[in-house]
């Protein structure tokens, strides 16, 4: 197979990212919230056949995973898939799917923080207001985390990881002794076609291989440690979500409970345990959302630098640099949806399937300049194809949830219209 990147790549000076932080931050940002209950939602719509849905998409997420890290392997800049759109494609799509990874991550923050947010309302008492509270707590925690650069964000975030293997792969090897294998009887009870239902509830359990790319010109050796950081990713992902997914199907048979992950610990640990999940609730938040606030601040900073941007936001741009005026207008914009939210008496999940739908975009652009940029028969570039492939099929699947991501391009076009002037181009490939 060939390799995803030259072996000559130089080190990046002033980069501080090693292989154990960026597998890190991978895996914080793709293992997202979902996995605390998405495991029984999928049981409940395939039964046990759900555990090929779980497999199917593992396998399907190893040449998205490989398209990404080849990219940013070859091309590491701040603004990871903007960066390759702007050399596949040119500056107005580069704008365009810059601004949209930028403002979905600034919209989605309230959503992916509230998760945890109502977990925590729920152990504490206080209802919507201690909701939103712990949910503004988070933001401004993942903020401060950044504030301070990937020396500091990276070593938490490696802890971070470090205590949600335990407690993930803990839970299922506690409840397996409780297992009984007659719950893979009748293995398909709603029909083979539910694995495909079930196949479209867990797709977003796999987002956010997209989000590090933006991080791949902070790793030492771009070439060698981004290859090694998603090899170790894609392992300990895949490990963790079929253990999970195994469990619940074992173990608590074709009825799980709404928080399967909770009634696991209890099964193996005792009533005591169930606080245990909103630990892991706010974890699986906090990493999530450092992975992509590290990567959307670094993004924001490039795209100033490149001309898509207000020029003030270009400072800490260059790797090693840290990019705070992009961090705060990220932070304040996120804190501002919340307030909407707050405001408005919305729910907090209200931006969800727009972000979602805006980053399904970003994946389809990202894999289709991967396309043009990758060396032609090598196989990681074969990858690319079959993920495009499925990003179109994900695209047409969201429907009218294209509408947020079409504002957002066309506020991007307007840019390019008013503030034209000469881009930067951005750093040469490794």
């Amino acid at each position: 197979m060939t390799s995803v990147a030259p072996p000559t790549t130089p080190a990046v000076t002033g980069a501080s990212l090693d292989v154990p932080q960026g597998a890190a931050l991978t895996i914080g940002a793709v293992l997202g919230t979902g996995v605390i209950s998405l495991p029984a939602l999928a049981v409940q719509e395939a039964g046990p056949a759900s555990l090929l849905a779980w497999a199917g998409l593992l396998l399907l997420s190893i040449p998205l995973a490989t398209t990404f890290a080849a990219l940013g392997a070859r091309h590491p800049d701040g603004g990871g898939v903007s960066t390759y759109a702007r050399r596949a494609f040119g500056p107005r799509t580069a704008t365009v799917i810059g601004w949209c990874f930028f403002f979905a991550v600034l919209v989605g923050a309230p959503t992916a923080a509230g998760f945890a947010g109502a977990y925590v309302a729920d152990a504490a008492g206080g209802g919507r207001r201690t909701m939103l509270l712990a949910t503004a707590g988070i933001i401004a925690l993942v903020a401060v985390m950044n504030w301070f650069g990937l020396k500091v964000s990276g070593r938490v975030q490696l802890g971070i990881a470090g205590v949600l293997g335990v407690l993930l792969a803990g839970a299922t090897v506690v409840s397996l002794p409780h297992a009984q294998l007659g719950h893979l009887t009748p293995f398909a009870p709603h029909g083979w076609l539910a694995v495909g239902s079930a196949a479209a509830l867990l797709v977003w359990a796999f987002a956010g291989w997209e989000a590090v790319t933006s991080l791949s010109g902070e790793y030492r050796d771009p070439a060698r440690d981004i290859t090694r950081a998603t090899g170790i990713a894609i392992v300990v992902i895949a490990v963790l979500y079929l253990g999970i997914a195994f469990a619940t199907v074992v173990v608590l048979g074709d009825e799980p409970g709404r928080a399967p992950l909770s009634d696991l610990l209890v099964l193996g640990l005792g009533e005591w345990a169930r606080p245990v999940v909103t630990v892991v609730a706010v974890l699986l938040s906090v990493g999530a959302m450092n992975a992509y606030f590290s990567g959307g601040a670094r993004l924001g900073a490039a795209l100033a630098r490149d001309g898509s941007f207000p020029v003030w936001l270009a400072r800490g741009s260059s790797a090693g640099e840290v990019p705070r005026r992009s961090l705060a207008f990220l932070s304040l914009g996120a804190l501002t949806s919340l307030g909407v939210i707050a405001i408005g008496d919305l729910s907090i999940n209200a931006p969800l399937m727009m972000t979602t739908g805006t980053f399904t975009l970003v994946y389809a652009v990202g894999t289709a300049a991967a396309l043009k940029l990758l060396p032609r028969g090598t196989w990681v570039r074969r990858g690319a194809g079959v993920a495009f492939v499925a990003t179109l099929a994900l695209l047409a699947m969201t429907g009218a949830h294209l509408l947020g991501p079409a504002l957002i391009g066309v506020g991007a076009l307007l840019w390019t219209v008013l503030r034209p002037g000469p881009r930067p181009v951005a750093p040469a490939p490794a």
